[in-house]
């Protein structure tokens, strides 16, 4: 089966199942995304959830928040959550994700876009920047932050 990219609006009744997706990815409460995509799906926000969906299952995901847990609250907004199951990796489902969610921002005048990350190597393969160090919140060491323009 060919997977499915879509911007949560696309399909507003996969909100529970993408924020119980997000929290079993990275524990982080399942009402902190409900809220972040509440927001969105009633136009309170612009900063969207975009899926990938295999059949009815999700298999990738991302979000846009306005800051993604650390000291730089200046570089906004934020790429966060960015995952795709192991099974499905290496299919370029993460690049299509951050090409959408970019684009997307883009044609809403939001331009540059952030991420906070410990990869290297990975995301500049998709066009992003490394721009700087940064702190996250309640961490040791310094993550990565890359800009997209």
């Amino acid at each position: 089966m060919t997977p499915r990219f879509l911007p949560l609006r696309a399909d507003p009744g996969l909100e529970t199942s993408a924020a119980a997706w997000f929290h079993a990815k990275w524990g982080v409460p399942e009402a902190a995304y409900l809220e972040c995509m509440d927001a969105y799906l009633a136009g309170r926000t612009e900063y969207g959830w975009y899926l990938c969906l295999d059949g009815d299952r999700i298999v990738g995901g991302l979000g846009v928040i306005e800051n993604d847990f650390h000291e730089r609250k200046d570089l906004s907004p934020n790429i966060c959550a960015v995952y795709v199951e192991e099974s499905h990796r290496r299919r370029g489902i993460a690049g299509r994700l951050l090409g959408m969610a970019v684009e997307d921002l883009r044609g809403k005048g939001v331009s540059p876009v952030y991420l906070l990350t410990d990869h290297t190597g990975f995301y500049e393969r998709y066009g992003w920047e490394f721009l700087c160090t940064a702190m996250g919140d309640g961490e040791i060491e310094p993550s990565r932050i890359y800009m997209h323009h």
